[in-house]
């Protein structure tokens, strides 16, 4: 049969196929290797060479046709099921966005992110270190006594069979400013935000909690550097450009002189609210860093100085977002987390 012969019914057919299953098998048909054109080719031997070599030609481009045809059709059935796709599977932009994530922020992780990035604007980076510490640096380095009450058993959590250099669950995030002291050379202004941990439990207290504590170390610092980077510090942190800070004398080994830091507030019945008023609360605690200190970090207290500052990040939390107990915290009761917690958009 010649080439011509064969293009009219494959091209007739080909042209009245409506999808691509039905195409495929018309494929198969005339192209496949028991196809219609593989067959015809298959007799080309019997014939004479002059014939051979014409037949031969005809039914090769013949077959080319009806390739390009079944392709052609093959796009045109595409761009159909395309087209019905599009008008039966579509979406009503009009209707409502789907509902708000379930997940939230918890409102310690909001006041952590809160704390840095109040910070950050004075130049205050980040800096961590381990929550498993040794006694030198959670407690001989920064100046406390052997028979200081916060190395006892009652208070700290000590871990067995340390050797000399007991080994602990730090008690606060200040080893890391004596890390970082130690691992390089002044100045410094970092911050050291954490878990830390202690023998106390109740409506205050409970026995992991989180601080995030500053040290700023250069020359010529001085108390009103101090005092300055603090009120800066709260006003942004509470959002209130007027809040009353006063310092009032303390004492902690590692800082002298010592301040403990309040904020103004005014008491009504049993809500606190923060700003001016007749009542004041303490938040912090802060002071300019023992000499002995810096010595132990191998840095010359008579030619740099600096400020140290410490907060407890629950209780900032409370303060400003209104949460009455601190045990709540930890609880892990989603209704609380649903009630207290932040979106993502107001995390942010």
């Amino acid at each position: 049969m010649s080439g011509a012969a064969l293009i009219k019914p494959a091209l007739n057919a080909i042209s009245g196929v409506n999808s691509t299953t039905e195409l495929e098998a018309l494929r198969v048909e005339y192209l496949g290797k028991k196809g219609v054109f593989t067959e015809q080719l298959k007799t080309l031997g019997t014939l004479p060479p002059e014939e051979r070599k014409t037949r031969g030609q005809e039914l090769n481009e013949a077959k080319q046709q009806v390739s390009n045809a079944i392709d052609a059709r093959a796009e045109t059935l595409k761009l159909a099921e395309i087209n019905k796709r599009l008008e039966t599977e579509w979406v009503d932009v009009t209707l409502s966005p789907r509902a708000k994530a379930q997940g939230v922020v918890h409102p310690i992780s909001k006041v952590m992110d809160e704390i840095t990035a109040a910070l950050a604007q004075q130049g205050f980076a980040v800096a961590h270190g381990p929550e498993i510490e040794d006694d030198y640096h959670n407690f001989t380095a920064l100046n406390f006594p052997e028979n200081h009450p916060a190395r006892q058993m009652h208070d700290t959590f000590f871990l067995q069979g340390n050797g000399d250099n007991k080994t602990l669950l730090r008690t606060h995030t200040s080893p890391v400013q004596i890390r970082t002291m130690q691992a390089g050379k002044p100045p410094f202004r970092i911050i050291a935000p954490g878990k830390t941990f202690r023998c106390d439990s109740d409506i205050t207290h409970t026995p992991m909690f989180h601080q995030v504590e500053g040290l700023y170390i250069d020359k010529n610092v001085n108390m009103g550097h101090l005092k300055g980077c603090i009120e800066d510090f709260l006003r942004a942190f509470f959002e209130i450009d007027n809040v009353p800070v006063r310092f009032r004398p303390s004492f902690f080994p590692f800082t002298e002189p010592s301040a403990e830091v309040d904020i103004g507030c005014s008491r009504e019945k049993d809500e606190i609210k923060i700003g001016a008023g007749k009542d004041w609360l303490e938040v912090m605690g802060c002071g300019m860093v023992h000499p002995n200190v810096l010595k132990n970090c191998n840095i010359d207290p008579n030619e740099w100085q600096g400020f140290a500052f410490g907060m407890g990040v629950e209780r900032l939390a409370m303060l400003k977002y209104g949460i009455p107990d601190l045990r709540t915290f930890f609880e892990s009761d989603i209704r609380w987390l649903k009630h207290y917690g932040f979106t993502s958009g107001d995390a942010a």
